[in-house]
């Protein structure tokens, strides 16, 4: 396993390191992120907890988007991302 979402790495309250008392669970199990580029439909189902599956959207053209101000929500093609700076 690799990436793990437990807290165990934190510090007490006090800034005492706090003991490893056992290896990484299944449970405690992170995935590395999608990293979703334009270009037409991939996914990859994902199986989680209880067998169920989520969907990971690997390549992507069109999306759901919701337009709060005019309380809409369309299935829109996409043309283009604009990054901004700040949000690396």
């Amino acid at each position: 396993m690799g990436i793990s979402r437990s807290s165990r790495h934190k510090r007490s309250a006090s800034g005492a390191q706090r003991p490893h008392y056992r290896k990484k669970r299944r449970f405690e199990l992170a995935r590395p992120p999608a990293m979703t580029k334009l270009g037409p439909k991939r996914i990859h189902p994902v199986r989680t907890r209880g067998g169920n599956h989520k969907y990971r959207g690997l390549r992507l053209d069109s999306g759901n988007f919701a337009w709060t101000s005019e309380h809409i929500m369309r299935k829109t093609r996409i043309i283009g991302v604009v990054r901004l700076m700040h949000d690396q």
